[in-house]
């Protein structure tokens, strides 16, 4: 071997040994989890959670940062422009990773391309819910209802282009009827005016209206996702109730920049799945009704894939596009 290709294999062998080295370290220092929504949410106390026992896992702090703007769009920006080395994560939704790349017109990211995934989190059902004076206890009542009164009822969303807004139109393209849509800024405001029988349905997330089924000021006609919630065990599925094949749901995962090193996404991997695995964390996910999921970065990546095939056909047919 000549001296240059002998100096030249050195050095090749010296810089992957640096890196396998910085790899093997990884973390040393804070590393930043980027919540692209305002404090207070749902995302950001499962975030908050998380972060709290992976701190513990990976020996240096996890901090929250809140990002919001642009429908969660603007903090994902932020982190697929970051710098892959791990120590800048997203925690990311069915917002981030699926509707707002099909209804952007400007697209920020790519929601594929530009991130690594690490773990898909937790999954949390969604809730049909009524005003208790709207005469409809069962999905099958509701169907009959809508369909005797066309355009006479209408659903209220936390906004345009959310997931609540889209399960609707999922609802009404697959049950074939017809709601109007009435959007909120937020699901509180929402809420309010359902439980004040200003609107009389609605698809909300399970966790902010468990109390109010609880209180029975809102009737839960069925759960969105393909198994029953344990919280709420007496309440079916959409597809018990009649429209099979209907599921949605919020979930929230945790992604790097795409070219982060695989072992740097494996150790935060496992320490999302330690975290997860917590009987503490374990608890607080129950409360809020969410199901906990731990998955691989594969199976993550195979679920943005699907959660995008899915919601395609609904946005186009819902013609719904934000600026």
């Amino acid at each position: 071997m000549s001296l240059f290709k002998s100096i030249l294999a050195a050095g090749v062998l010296a810089a992957t040994a640096l890196a396998g080295a910085a790899h093997a370290a990884f973390p040393d220092r804070t590393v930043t989890l980027v919540v692209p929504f305002a404090a207070g949410g749902s995302t950001d106390v499962v975030a908050r959670v998380i972060a709290e026992r992976m701190s513990a896992d990976l020996g240096q702090p996890v901090v929250v940062q809140n990002v919001a703007g642009a429908g969660g769009s603007l903090g994902a920006g932020n982190v697929a422009r970051a710098e892959p080395d791990g120590y800048t994560i997203l925690m990311g939704t069915v917002a981030t990773h699926a509707l707002n790349p099909l209804m952007l017109k400007t697209k920020p990211y790519d929601a594929e391309k530009d991130f690594a995934p690490i773990s898909l989190l937790v999954v949390v059902p969604n809730v049909l819910v009524v005003n208790p004076q709207l005469p409809a206890k069962t999905v099958a009542e509701l169907l009959a209802l809508l369909k005797a009164n066309p355009d006479k009822y209408s659903y209220a969303s936390s906004g345009n282009g959310t997931p609540l807004h889209l399960s609707g139109e999922l609802f009404n393209s697959m049950a074939g009827v017809k709601m109007q849509h009435v959007p909120y800024k937020g699901s509180g405001p929402a809420l309010n005016d359902l439980i004040g029988n200003q609107v009389s349905i609605m698809f909300d997330n399970l966790p902010s209206s468990s109390g109010h089924i609880k209180a029975g000021t809102l009737r839960a006609l069925a759960v969105t996702t393909a198994e029953r919630a344990p919280s709420f065990p007496d309440v079916p599925t959409m597809a018990e109730a009649g429209i099979p094949g209907y599921e949605t749901y919020t979930w929230n995962a945790l992604f790097a920049p795409a070219g982060t090193p695989k072992p740097v996404i494996d150790r935060l991997n496992a320490a999302a799945k330690a975290a997860l695995a917590n009987p503490g964390v374990v608890g607080r996910m129950k409360d809020f009704s969410a199901t906990i999921v731990a998955s691989t970065p594969e199976a993550l990546g195979a679920h943005v894939k699907a959660e995008v095939a899915k919601w395609g056909p609904v946005v186009r047919a819902a013609n719904v596009q934000m600026d």
